[in-house]
């Protein structure tokens, strides 16, 4: 008997050369995916009828800029996968160019768009790989528009994989709202549809007892509730996405992320996305990210390096 197709779920990873599509593709395979790296688009229909046929249930696969003419095609074919009942999530992961530019300058790899700007001179290799990415960015807009964004430019590997498998192990018939805290001093995620920021509260930081502390703990919690101006905030958050939501949802919009921002990403915003999400639990499908305590211990050292060799 044919399997029916709304049990078959389809992770498609596109995204920067350089950003960690193989470690998100790995994330995958880890979790029972069967996985296809650069696979052309032109083929992408067929591939899911022989994988139905073979009744695959989860399959990941990734596509780069290699196939760049026939990326346009993209849209559309996922269009139709969802019109069969197809469970279709698309993932965009992204890097700052600065990012991806000490990425490959330390692995010494060649960009895939390296060859279309040779006539660049040799002394201006930083300036041609500039102009690659730039370029890239440009063919792959569309699929970036029309996908969750993750953007790895200050994350590890590990942290990656473990926000992959969240996200995937989410539910797609509903939006998932995810919640993420960050410090503002190492700069504001480029996956954020929502900024706050909680800079203006007052900082934990500050009373002794609680500066080696984080908003996870019961003690900054209890000193921040004492605050009207962060109940106040907190308020007028919840009162403007409440307001909001249901209008991304019906605009069909699979993920929004809310990103909070202090100044160390370690009290107030932690404090706040713990706050929101389970004040929004009982709404919509809502996961919660750290980016600065998830990096630590060594949070300021991951390289580049990892994604590029991973």
């Amino acid at each position: 008997m044919n399997q029916d197709t709304s049990d078959l779920q389809i992770v498609l990873i596109t995204g920067m050369s350089g950003s960690g599509k193989s470690v998100a593709l790995h994330a995958l395979e880890d979790a029972g995916f069967y996985c296809v790296d650069n696979l052309p688009p032109e083929l992408l229909l067929s591939f899911v009828t022989v994988e139905k046929s073979h009744q695959a249930s989860r399959v990941a696969i990734a596509m780069d800029v290699r196939s760049a003419k026939s990326l346009p095609l993209v849209p559309e074919q996922l269009s139709s996968l969802r019109r069969q009942g197809i469970t279709v999530k698309s993932l965009f992961l992204d890097a700052t160019t600065e990012t991806l530019v000490r990425r490959y300058s330390e692995t010494r790899r060649k960009h895939p768009l390296s060859q279309s700007l040779s006539e660049h001179p040799a002394q201006d290799l930083r300036r041609a790989l500039v102009d690659a990415i730039e370029l890239e960015r440009d063919l792959l807009a569309d699929l970036r528009d029309q996908a969750h964004v993750i953007d790895t430019s200050l994350i590890r590997p590990s942290q990656l994989q473990s926000y992959v498998k969240s996200l995937i192990s989410s539910s797609g018939e509903q939006m998932t709202l995810v919640f993420e805290s960050f410090a503002f001093k190492r700069g504001v995620p480029g996956d954020a549809d929502f900024v706050f920021d909680v800079r203006m509260l007052p900082n934990p930081h500050y009373e002794s007892e609680l500066r080696h502390l984080t908003g996870l703990d019961a003690p900054v919690a209890e000193f921040l509730q004492q605050q009207a101006d962060v109940g106040k905030m907190l308020r007028h958050i919840d009162r403007f996405l409440d307001s909001w939501l249901s209008a991304l949802a019906r605009d069909h919009r699979s993920y929004v992320t809310v990103a909070i921002g202090c100044t160390g990403g370690q009290h107030r915003s932690v404090y706040f996305v713990e706050q929101l999400a389970e004040s929004f639990a009982d709404k919509w499908v809502t996961l919660k990210r750290h980016r600065e305590l998830d990096a630590a211990p060594g949070r300021f050292s991951a390289t580049s390096t990892g994604w590029l060799q991973a």
